[in-house]
């Protein structure tokens, strides 16, 4: 009883440490990404806060600091509630 327990226990030990780092290698690549694009932004911590969503969405962020959505049609293609494009 005791042997089945503690490997159900590492099972389950094992299993959220893989969910755990599915769900940061997100941020590890949206952040540094978002970073490069917001580096000229006049609100940095907007458009970092925007872009990581939609990176987080569309899992792609284009290149450079302006421009080149076309890069990324998802991430083009986002609108925010008044019909204007959501991400930087």
């Amino acid at each position: 009883m005791k042997v089945s327990f503690a490997a159900m226990l590492l099972l389950c030990l094992l299993l959220s440490f893989s969910f755990f780092e599915l769900s940061s290698a997100g941020s590890g690549f949206c952040f540094p990404k978002c970073a490069k694009r917001c580096s000229k932004a006049g609100m940095k911590d907007r458009c970092m806060k925007f872009c990581g969503i939609c990176c987080s969405k569309c899992k792609c962020v284009p290149s450079g600091t302006y421009g080149n959505k076309h890069e990324c049609p998802c991430y083009r293609d986002l609108k925010n509630s008044k019909g204007k494009g959501k991400c930087p």
